[in-house]
């Protein structure tokens, strides 16, 4: 993660529009420098799916984490976890670079990277404009532009047919809970560095546009939902959270609920 996020970063000083982390995902194969390897690599067909076994959590990246001025905290278990959302893919730039988990990014591997599940996390993804379905590893945290669900590895993206297209339609299903203990207590999610957690389903530049998503949750029948204005580089955002929420099983329903409605799925924070 950390090593994409500098390229990440120089993209979103390039982002205009009245909303931030609020816009309609956008379409593109990959970043600039990034893209298909000069040799295609393994017949997709060769190359296995992801086989699903026990693991411990990884010791790197599960701990709360900041992108952008947003908190993100990695949910404990991915039990029950099923969303839709949009995929996109990368990689050769970051071929043979460190993942969030520690681990060797591989872009002929069947792995994933995602912002919140926690690592590993078995995930089944099926490109919902042709039906064809894959299972992957998570592996890595991203994508945090453009409202993107889960970034797939040049070969996920291939048999899944999204390299041409550069982003589809995916649903995300958690198989069965494999992780081990993890290796930091297993504690609720308010009990988390004392902070509270929220959903954030939206983060805009203009407070009426934030008072119009809060009004569409609240209508669609969503509990404690605030605007909180907040102000990053001279900037001021004003952010729709959810929240705060008691239980990792609430996380998992208000997360589902905000994407059905949105379209895109909520940011999970911290917050004093």
């Amino acid at each position: 993660m950390v090593l994409r996020l500098s390229v990440v970063a120089m993209i979103a000083l390039c982002l205009t529009g009245c909303s931030f982390w609020g816009d309609k995902p956008r379409g593109g194969a990959y970043f600039e420098d990034d893209g298909p390897p000069a040799d295609a690599g393994p017949d997709p067909s060769s190359v296995p799916d992801a086989v699903p076994r026990i693991e411990p959590l990884s010791k790197t990246g599960n701990a709360p984490y900041r992108v952008f001025g947003v908190r993100y905290v990695p949910m404990k278990s991915a039990q029950g976890y099923q969303v839709k959302g949009t995929a996109s893919w990368y990689g050769k730039k970051f071929h043979g670079r460190r993942t969030s988990s520690g681990e060797t990014y591989d872009m002929y591997a069947m792995t994933a990277a995602h912002k919140s599940l926690p690592l590993p996390t078995y995930v089944q993804v099926k490109n919902l404009d042709n039906g064809v379905k894959v299972v992957l590893r998570v592996n890595d945290r991203g994508p945090f532009l453009g409202g993107r669900l889960i970034d797939l590895s040049y070969m996920a993206a291939r048999k899944l047919g999204v390299t041409t297209s550069g982003t589809a339609r995916v649903e995300v299903t958690a198989i069965k809970d494999h992780s081990a203990s993890a290796p930091v207590a297993n504690v609720s999610i308010t009990q988390r560095n004392n902070r509270l957690v929220y959903a954030q389903a939206g983060s805009f530049r203009l407070i009426g546009n934030a008072h119009t998503l809060r009004e569409r949750l609240t209508h669609q029948g969503i509990a404690r939902v605030s605007v909180s204005p907040t102000r990053i580089d001279n900037t001021l955002y004003y952010r729709v959270w959810v929240g705060p929420l008691e239980s990792d099983l609430k996380l998992g329903e208000i997360i589902d609920q905000i994407t059905r409605i949105t379209g895109v799925e909520p940011h999970i924070v911290e917050n004093n």
